[in-house]
Formats: structure tokens, C-alpha cells, sequence
């Protein structure tokens, strides 16, 4: 191989690599971010079920509450 070409192959390779570089930091930021994202919905999901835990009543009385049933 002449020295031009292994040049030309060397500046491929590292803007392959440069271009790897981008793409893998760009992937980081949006894991990241997702990451965050996915963290808040958490807690909001959390805050939710406690709030709908805290406001709706249950439809089952507790034993103290029940009637005995007829044939007692």
C-alpha cells in the first residue's frame, strides 16, 4: 500500500470513530433523560395510588361493621 492510501484509511477510521463518539454521547443524554422522566412518573404514580387509597372508601365493611347473617 502506498502511504496516501493508509492515510486515507487512517482518516476514515477516526471519523468513524468521531462519528461513534457523537452518536454514543447523543444516546447517553437521551438515556438520561429518560431515566429522569421515568423517575418523576414514578413518583407520580406513587402519589396517585396514595391519593385514590386515601379517598375512595372501601366497599367492604370490616368485621366490627357487619351485620351477623340471618341464621345466627
Amino acid at each position: 500500500m502506498q502511504y496516501s492510501e493508509w492515510e486515507k484509511r487512517l482518516e476514515a477510521l477516526e471519523s468513524k470513530v468521531a462519528f461513534q463518539e457523537l452518536t454514543i454521547d447523543q444516546l447517553n443524554q437521551t438515556v438520561t433523560q429518560h431515566e429522569l422522566e421515568l423517575s418523576k412518573m414514578r413518583e407520580q404514580m406513587r402519589l396517585m395510588v396514595s391519593k385514590l387509597k386515601g379517598a375512595a372508601p372501601s366497599m367492604v365493611a370490616s368485621q366490627a361493621e357487619e351485620t351477623p347473617p340471618p341464621h345466627y
